[in-house]
Formats: structure tokens, sequence, C-alpha cells
């Protein structure tokens, strides 16, 4: 993985395989379940999280403005440039030069960056707005 500036990571564009044990059977939320003891088949992480390596990258998330999509401060966010951002995708776009996450909507012709809490509002873009939209969010990686 390469690093660049502003906490942006790039995949190797011909990632090394890591195969970990992918256990068939499901693990339950709720009340105890016999777990199953076989293990169905490997798991790489990259073919599960990165469709197309030439156009993914990774950023990490900071602040609190898409709690309720799941998004925490320090999450690492995996983005697919090549998806097409369309209401009700999850976009990281540059606004006026800062990096934010945003999930994008249309409403009564307008666009807006819209935030996932309460406690921050949404962003409506105009004319005097710098925006370039980076890619889509895919993937969150969030430690637990």
């Amino acid at each position: 993985m390469h690093r660049h500036p502003a906490n942006l990571f790039f995949p190797e564009l011909t990632p090394k395989p890591v195969c970990l044990p992918f256990f068939s059977g499901k693990v339950s939320a709720g009340f105890p379940s016999p777990a199953d003891d076989y293990i169905e088949k490997t798991l790489d992480l990259n073919e599960l999280l990165i469709q197309k390596p030439a156009a993914t990258f990774f950023v990490r998330a900071e602040g609190e403005s898409m709690l309720g999509a799941g998004i925490h401060p320090n999450d690492i966010l995996v983005v697919d440039r090549s998806i097409e951002p369309v209401p009700g995708k999850i976009v990281i776009c540059a606004l006026n030069g800062e990096l934010v996450v945003k999930r994008l909507k249309r409403q009564a012709g307008q666009w807006l960056l819209g935030s996932e809490n309460p406690a921050y509002p949404d962003i409506v873009l105009h004319e005097e707005l710098e925006m370039v939209i980076w890619g889509v969010v895919t993937s969150v990686i969030h430690p637990v």
C-alpha cells in the first residue's frame, strides 16, 4: 500500500492475496446457536473489498457527521473512483479544497451533500462552492 498526503492510501495494483479461513456458519448476534466446526473456503480481503484496484483508494474518516451511516472517526473508507456518483451514494469530495465524506442527495432540483447525524446540517451546493467528487465509498473498515 502506498501512502499519499491527506491520509489517502492506494492499494497495490497487483495485491498479494491474503487468504484467511472463512467459516460457513453465521455468528448469532442474539441468542447462542450451535457452532459449525468446519471451514467452507478461504476469503481474500483484497477480493472482497477491492473490485477495481486501479480505481480504488483508502481514506481515513474523521468527525462524527456520518455516524448514522456507520462511519466513525478513524474508520478507513474504501473508495472506488469508477462508480457513478448518483443520489443516495456516499461520496468523497473536495469541497473548497477540503476532503469531506457525505451522502449525495437531490431534493427539489437542488444538489446537497447530506450528513448522517442531526447535529450536522446538510450542505447545499451552489455556484460559489468549488466541489469535485473523488469517488464513491464502497466499504467501511471499522475497528471494534
